[in-house]
C-alpha cells in the first residue's frame, strides 16, 4: 500500500489584489523542483491559483531572502508587490517583529517597513536606466529610454500585421516598458503586451505597463508580467511608470497610481533618490496542498 503524499503548507496573500502564494522554506519542507511545482499551483484552475510563488529563505546577506517564482515557472528578480506581502507574512508569522527589515533578492537587497494597518512602504533603491542594464536594445549610451519608436508584430487570425508603438523603459530590479494610452481600459493588452514582452529588443523578456494619465498627481495604469500575463496589480511596474513619467515631466515627484485592484503612492524625490513605494499587503487564507516527488 503506498503512503500517501506529502502536504506543503502555504499562505494565499494578495497586495492591491496582484495574489501571491507565499511558502515558508524557513519552517517547512518543499518540493525540489519548486518551477514545477509553482506551475502546478499557479493554475486557477487546478492548483491555487496566483500570480506568483513567493518563498520565504534565511539569508546570509540580508535578514531574509525572497525567491519569486512567475505561474509559468520562470524565475524573477524582484516584485514589488510581493515584498509587500512577504513581509507581512514575516510579521504574521512571528519570523520578525522588526519595524523595518532587509530582503535579499536576485536584484538587490529591499527594505520594507511597516506604514500602519497592514500598509507597507519599501525602499526600492535607484531605477535602472541605462539601456544595457534593464536591458533592452532601445535607446543608446547611458539612456535614458524615454519615447522610443518600436515596431511589433501582431497576429491576426492567419495574418501578421505591424504596429509602430512609442514607448519608455527602465528597470525597477525587473525590466519594464511604459505605453501611455488614451484609455487604459479600452488599451490592446493582452495583444500589444505580448508582443512587446517577447521583443527581440528586450533579451530577458520585459513587464509590460499601459497608462492613462488623469492629472498631474495620478495615473492609471494595467500591467501584462512577463511569465503570467494580465495581473490586478505590479508594485514595480508602478514604481517604473512613475519614473519614466517624472522623467518626462507629465508628472508630480509623488503620484498615485490607480490599478485595477487598488492605488500605490510612488514617491520619488530626485534623480539621487530612491523610490518609495507606499501599498497595502492583505491575508487571505492558508492551507496545505500535496505534493509527489518524481
Amino acid at each position: 500500500m503506498s503512503s500517501p503524499p506529502k502536504r506543503v503548507p502555504f499562505t494565499k496573500m494578495h497586495g492591491a489584489v496582484n495574489d501571491f502564494v507565499v511558502l515558508d522554506a524557513i519552517r517547512d519542507s518543499l518540493p525540489k523542483d519548486l518551477p514545477a511545482f509553482s506551475r502546478r499551483i499557479s493554475h486557477r484552475q487546478f492548483g491555487i491559483g496566483a500570480d506568483q510563488i513567493l518563498v520565504v529563505h534565511d539569508s546570509e546577506d540580508a535578514d531574509f531572502r525572497m525567491e519569486i517564482f512567475n505561474a509559468d515557472g520562470s524565475q524573477v528578480e524582484m516584485c514589488a508587490n510581493g515584498i509587500r506581502a512577504f513581509y507581512k507574512y514575516l510579521r504574521d508569522q512571528g519570523h520578525t517583529d522588526a519595524e523595518e527589515i532587509s530582503v535579499e533578492t536576485l536584484s538587490g537587497v529591499v527594505r520594507p517597513c511597516w506604514a500602519g494597518e497592514d500598509m507597507i512602504r519599501v525602499d526600492m533603491g535607484l531605477p535602472v536606466l541605462v539601456p544595457a542594464k534593464i536591458p533592452t536594445t532601445l535607446g543608446s549610451g547611458d539612456g535614458p529610454v524615454l519615447e522610443v519608436e518600436l515596431e511589433i508584430e501582431l497576429a491576426v487570425g492567419s495574418e501578421t500585421t505591424r504596429e509602430r508603438i512609442s514607448l519608455s523603459s527602465a528597470s525597477m530590479g525587473n525590466p519594464h516598458a511604459v505605453v501611455v494610452v488614451d484609455d487604459v481600459y479600452a488599451a490592446p493588452v493582452h495583444e500589444f503586451g505580448r508582443a512587446i514582452e517577447n521583443h527581440p529588443a528586450f533579451p530577458n523578456r520585459v513587464n509590460v505597463e499601459f497608462i492613462e494619465f488623469v492629472d498631474r498627481g495620478r495615473f492609471r495604469q494595467r500591467t501584462w508580467e512577463r511569465g503570467t500575463g494580465e495581473t490586478l496589480a505590479c508594485g514595480s511596474g508602478a514604481c517604473a511608470a512613475a519614473v519614466v513619467s517624472m522623467l518626462r515631466g507629465v508628472v508630480d515627484r509623488r503620484v498615485i497610481v490607480e490599478l485595477r485592484g487598488g492605488e500605490l503612492e510612488i514617491a520619488w524625490a530626485d534623480d539621487r533618490s530612491p523610490v518609495l513605494m507606499t501599498g497595502p499587503a492583505q491575508h487571505v487564507y492558508a492551507g496545505s496542498i500535496p505534493f509527489e516527488e518524481a
